[in-house]
C-alpha cells in the first residue's frame, strides 16, 4: 500500500527539529503593519503542506556539513516563494480548495490573494539580501523568473488537446521542478560545494520535483479528495492536458480520443467518470507512475556524488516516498 500523506513527512523527519526553527523564521518574517497581509499570510502558511522544498535546503546543507543559522532563512525563503505561487495559481485556476481548506481567494477574494502573493515574493527577496550571498540571489532570482515563465506556458497550453508530451514536461520543469532544483542547489551553495557537486544536487532536485508533479497529476484522476485536500478532477475542469490524459489519448479508441478532446477543450468535469475509466483501461495511470519512478531513479543516482550520511539516506528515502504515495 502506498504511504499516506503523513508517512511522506515522516520519511524525511530527520529535519523535523530544524523545521521548527524554519517555522519560527516564517512567523517572524510574515509580520506586517497591514492587518490583512498578516491574516491571509497566516492562513495560507498555517494550512501546512509537505514542506519538501525547505526540507531539501536543510538536508543538502546538512549533507555538506553546513550548520549556520542562515540555512533556516533560506528554507523559509523557498517556502515563501512556493506559497506566493500557490496564491497566484489558485486565482488563475479559480480553485476553491487546497490542503483540505478553502483557498485564500475563495475566502478573501482574488485581489487580496494576488496582492498578498506579491508581498510574499517581495519579502522573500528582502530576506535574500539579508543573507548576504550574491550566489543565493542569483539562484533564487533565476528560479522565480523560470517559474513565472512556466505559469505563462501552462496558461498557453490550457484547453489544447494536441499538446505534445515534451511541451507538458517543459511546463513541469519550469513551474514545479525549478524550485525543487533551486532548493537543493542552495544547500550545496551554503556548503561551498564545487560546481560539479552543486550541479549533482540541483539535478536531484529537478528530478524529484518532476516525479512529484507527475504523481500529483495522476492523483487528480485516482486520488481521494479527503487525502488530497483538494477536488479530484480539477485539472480536467481547468482544461489542463496532463500526462495521464495525453497518454490515454494516445492509447484510446477513436471514440475515446474524441470524448477526451472535447472534455479538454471545454473543461467538462461532468465526463470525469468516463475519462477515469479510460485512463485506467489504457494503463495511462500506471504509465505515469512509471515515468515518475524513472525520474526518482535519476534523482537517486545523483546522490552518489554525496558522501554517506544520515542526510543522504533521508534524501534517498524521499525519492521513493515522493512517488509511492496516495496524496
Amino acid at each position: 500500500m502506498p504511504p499516506s500523506h503523513a508517512s511522506l513527512s515522516n520519511g524525511i523527519d530527520l529535519a523535523a527539529d530544524e523545521m521548527a526553527e524554519v517555522d519560527n523564521v516564517i512567523r517572524h518574517r510574515l509580520s506586517s503593519e497591514v492587518a490583512l497581509i498578516n491574516k491571509i499570510s497566516a492562513y495560507i502558511i498555517g494550512a501546512g503542506g509537505k514542506r519538501i522544498r525547505p526540507r531539501l535546503v536543510l538536508l543538502f546543507a546538512r549533507a555538506m556539513g553546513f550548520d549556520r543559522p542562515s540555512r533556516f532563512e533560506l528554507a523559509a525563503i523557498v517556502e515563501f516563494i512556493h506559497t506566493a505561487t500557490l496564491l497566484h495559481d489558485d486565482v488563475v485556476d479559480e480553485s476553491s480548495m487546497r490542503r483540505g481548506r478553502e483557498t485564500a481567494n475563495a475566502l478573501f477574494g482574488n485581489a487580496a490573494s494576488v496582492l498578498v502573493g506579491d508581498f510574499l515574493y517581495s519579502r522573500a527577496f528582502q530576506m535574500m539580501v539579508s543573507v548576504g550571498c550574491i550566489r543565493v540571489l542569483e539562484v533564487l532570482a533565476d528560479a522565480t523568473n523560470v517559474i513565472a515563465e512556466g505559469e505563462v506556458l501552462q496558461l498557453i497550453n490550457m484547453h489544447d488537446p494536441d499538446l505534445a508530451v515534451e511541451d507538458y514536461l517543459r511546463v513541469i520543469r519550469y513551474k514545479t521542478a525549478k524550485l525543487f532544483e533551486a532548493s537543493a542547489r542552495l544547500g550545496a551553495v551554503l556548503g561551498n560545494a564545487d560546481p560539479k557537486l552543486e550541479e549533482a544536487c540541483a539535478s536531484y532536485g529537478r528530478s524529484v520535483g518532476t516525479a512529484f508533479q507527475l504523481v500529483d497529476d495522476l492523483l487528480d484522476y485516482e486520488g481521494d479528495p479527503h487525502q488530497l485536500g483538494k477536488n479530484v478532477g480539477d485539472d480536467l475542469r481547468e482544461g489542463k492536458p496532463t500526462l495521464p490524459l495525453l497518454m490515454a489519448m494516445e492509447r484510446g479508441t477513436p471514440q475515446e480520443r474524441e470524448l477526451m478532446r472535447h472534455a479538454i477543450v471545454n473543461g467538462e468535469i461532468e465526463r470525469l467518470p468516463d475519462i477515469v475509466t479510460i485512463v485506467r483501461r489504457t494503463g495511462a495511470l500506471e504509465a505515469t507512475r512509471q515515468a515518475a519512478r524513472s525520474e526518482a531513479s535519476k534523482a537517486r543516482d545523483c546522490l552518489s556524488a554525496l558522501a554517506p550520511s544520515d542526510a543522504r539516506d533521508a534524501l534517498i528515502e524521499l525519492c521513493v516516498r515522493s512517488v509511492e504515495r496516495s496524496s
